[in-house]
């Protein structure tokens, strides 16, 4: 199991964000987190990734306990996080934002290599190389964000709304490449508001709401369920 989340309990202040918040990735998964706003998809991902402690429960990554590890100890150990909002660096340019996601790496050559293979997946962060990452295209810069994400070469990618505000062309292919990126090695943690996409490309889900994990399967079992379809896939429920 690459990644176990026991029995998760998050405040902010004196409000509980997540309630007793368990799940697991394995090895090779897609695995996506759906829920409406504010249900703590992303409070979820911010504590599994070590910028938020949990007063309670416990992450588990490759076997080690990485509950009180530091955030920038657990990108080494090989889990990359990719935030909401892109979060890339608006006055460097797509070669300089690159080079900052492999800050944990030293070997000049394998670095390259990773450039590479970024570029082969993100053929357009060729093209605007030299150009300063702020001036690029909402897509773009979620793709820069992406590449950043692989060039610590994680064995766990967590994305956070990959498809937030792009036009349905982009999600699409934002998509295609998380499943590429699947395929070629790199077990995938997804939080994703578009349900509908997201239950598409991964192995199995689970479904948040107000703080706790309400339902979990296969998601193509899910894709089926009455009160997904209702909720999250813009379907009228049946009476």
């Amino acid at each position: 199991m690459m990644l176990e989340v026991r029995n998760l309990e998050v405040f902010y202040g004196a409000i509980q964000a997540l309630h007793g918040v368990s799940f697991h990735v394995d090895e090779g998964e897609i695995v996506t987190l759906i829920g409406a706003n504010g249900a703590g998809k992303s409070t979820t991902l911010r504590t599994v990734s070590g910028l938020i402690r949990p007063k309670q429960g416990s992450v588990h990554f490759k076997g080690v306990d990485i509950t009180k590890a530091a955030a920038h100890k657990i990108v080494t150990m090989g889990m990359s996080h990719v935030p909401e909002g892109r979060k890339i660096i608006p006055d460097l340019t797509v070669m300089e934002n690159l080079k900052l996601g492999a800050y944990t790496r030293k070997d000049k050559k394998e670095i390259e290599e990773s450039i590479e293979m970024v570029f082969t997946s993100f053929p357009r962060l060729k093209e605007r190389i030299s150009q300063k990452a702020g001036t690029m295209s909402g897509g773009e810069q979620q793709m820069l964000a992406m590449g950043r994400g692989l060039m610590s070469k994680p064995s766990l990618l967590i994305l956070d709304e990959p498809s937030m505000g792009l036009s349905p062309l982009l999600v699409e292919e934002i998509f295609g490449i998380i499943q590429r990126i699947n395929r070629e090695g790199t077990t995938v943690l997804l939080v994703e508001q578009n349900a509908f996409m997201a239950l598409q490309v991964a192995n199995r889900a689970y479904v948040l709401e107000t703080g706790a994990i309400s339902l979990e399967g296969p998601a193509s079992e899910l894709q089926q369920n009455p009160r997904v379809r209702a909720a999250y896939l813009g379907e009228v429920a049946e009476e």
